[in-house]
This record gives C-alpha cells, sequence and structure tokens, in this order.
C-alpha cells in the first residue's frame, strides 16, 4: 500500500425508512482536521485525470454508483515512490472511505453504467494554488473498464 494511504471499512446500517451509510467521525483514523465537505460526480467510463494537492488531505467515499480511483506516489524519498494502485469503491461493491494524503497523485473513472457521487471530505478547504495536474498519459496505467 502507498506510504500513508487508508481504506476504511465503512457501516451501512439497514433501517426501515432507508440506510444509514457511515463516512467520517473526529476520532477516526484519516481524520486530521475539517475544512470544507463537497460532493462530486462522474459519468459512467469518464477518466477525471491526474490531481496532485500539495497540503490537502483528502476523505473519499462514494455514496451512487461506482468509482475507480488510481493513485500514483512519486514522492523523492517515500518508501513507495514509483508505487501505482487502484481501489474500486461504492456503496454496494466496497464501502470504503479512501484517505489520500498530501502530494501523492490521484485521478478516478465512473464505473457504474449511470452517474456515481463521491463525498471529499477534506482537513482544509479547496485552494486552486496549492494542486499540481497532469494529464492521463503523463502517468502509466491501464485505463480500460475493468
Amino acid at each position: 500500500m502507498i506510504a500513508g494511504v487508508e481504506v476504511t471499512p465503512l457501516k451501512i446500517v439497514s433501517t426501515p425508512g432507508g440506510d444509514v451509510f457511515h463516512g467520517i467521525k473526529a476520532n477516526d483514523d484519516g481524520f486530521c482536521g475539517f475544512g470544507e465537505a463537497y460532493f462530486s460526480t462522474i459519468q459512467p467510463s469518464i477518466i477525471k485525470p491526474w490531481k496532485r494537492h500539495n497540503r490537502m488531505t483528502l476523505n473519499l467515499v462514494v455514496i451512487v454508483g461506482c468509482i475507480r480511483f488510481v493513485v500514483h506516489d512519486d514522492r523523492a524519498g517515500s518508501p513507495t515512490q514509483g508505487l501505482t494502485e487502484s481501489y474500486v469503491l461504492g456503496p454496494h461493491t466496497n464501502y470504503c472511505r479512501l484517505t489520500v494524503p498530501p502530494r501523492v497523485w490521484m485521478a478516478f473513472q465512473g464505473l457504474s453504467d449511470t452517474h456515481s457521487i463521491l463525498l471529499n471530505v477534506t482537513d482544509i478547504p479547496h485552494d486552486p494554488k496549492e494542486v499540481d495536474r497532469r494529464t492521463l498519459g503523463e502517468i502509466d496505467y491501464p485505463w480500460g473498464i475493468q
């Protein structure tokens, strides 16, 4: 596993009127403060290209559909430098929270037949000045639907 990346299994509590999907608590591993929470959608087969936050920690939970997250570590001196890993998450597939630390690249792909929705709880508010971006081809990964 890439240093600093965590996958935390989450609970789904079934109730007669609708299910409760746990996300994150202040005393959970991976929680390092609150900056903002937002939802993002991705359409089927679409790939959102590589992005790296330099200060922000991401806590990602897929609440609708299914999404493949791919993380790549190019941090100098990291024990997992050069490693690329993928995680497929969804409420009916693998209901987990993916924590991605600063300076780790991430891209993601919608795997459902309809749009997917993710929740991201971050430790700092979004700041476009602390983000680096790359095109899909700049980090090698076989993006076919798997």
